[in-house]
């Protein structure tokens, strides 16, 4: 396994990894809960874009024979 595909995982589990704490925060009541609700939706968010430009470079990276 390459060095772009640990990356790749990494990134990928990561995703979860944040979209479990939201989804573990979600349900508590507060002015805390929802900044930090706030806050693991926007990592989220980054994540996945990173996670998706890996993608996209694994991808394009397989069809050139690198």
């Amino acid at each position: 396994m390459d060095l772009l595909m640990v990356v790749l995982l990494l990134a990928m589990a990561a995703v979860v990894v944040v979209l479990t704490m939201g989804i573990a925060n979600f349900g508590k009541s507060g002015m805390e809960a929802a900044k930090k609700s706030n806050k693991m939706m926007r990592l989220r968010i980054l994540f996945q874009f990173i996670a998706v430009v890996l993608i996209m470079l694994f991808v394009y990276l397989r069809g050139q024979g690198g």
